[in-house]
Formats: C-alpha cells, structure tokens, sequence
C-alpha cells in the first residue's frame, strides 16, 4: 500500500552525538504530524529525544518485495530518502527493489 512516513533522529540527551535514524509510517495517519504524535510518547518515555527530519511517501508491495520511497511533508519537509533507504534495506533484506526518487507528492 501507499502510505506517508516520516524520518526520526532520536538520540540520548546525556549523551553528546551519539544517535539513532529511524523510520515510522502508517497508512492509518491522514498527516506526518499525527505519525510523530503517535510515536513520540514511546520515545520520550525511554529518556530520549527526538527530532523529525523529513517525510515523504512509501508504496510497498510485499508481494513483488518492492518499496518505492518518494515525496515530501508540506509540515516536515523532504526526508534524506538515501537515509530511509538504508534503514528499508537493512529490514527486507530479501527484497529485490528498494528505490527512492524525490520527484511526487
């Protein structure tokens, strides 16, 4: 399916440069501001904090083991998509197509 996500930097705040990227989506969020809102909370209860740096928009087919990561936030901007696509590759490592382009919405 096509859904928005949006790209995270969480890091420890007693701990200078050291931190972690890290992607979340759900087609269940009609805006990138309600993917942080959700969560946020989780993050924050661990003692650490976040920041988003970009969104954009994943179409994933399971079935062809493809995802396509493209576009950007009006709210957050465009996410660094070569950053997402290192994080998606590392996860489906089994999936034959794991591209990104800034062209869409």
């Amino acid at each position: 399916g096509k859904y928005k996500y949006i790209l995270i930097k969480v890091h420890d705040p007693d701990k200078d440069r050291e931190f972690k990227f890290i992607v979340r989506g759900t087609s269940k969020c009609g805006f990138h501001a309600d993917i942080y809102d959700k969560v946020v909370g989780d993050i924050e209860s661990k003692g650490l904090d976040c920041e988003v740096l970009g969104g954009g928009r994943i179409e994933h087919e399971p079935n062809k083991k493809s995802i396509k990561i493209y576009g950007y936030s009006q709210q957050y901007g465009r996410a660094d998509h070569s950053i997402t696509q290192t994080l998606l590759l590392r996860k489906y490592k089994d999936y034959e197509h794991i591209t990104w382009s800034n062209e869409g919405y």
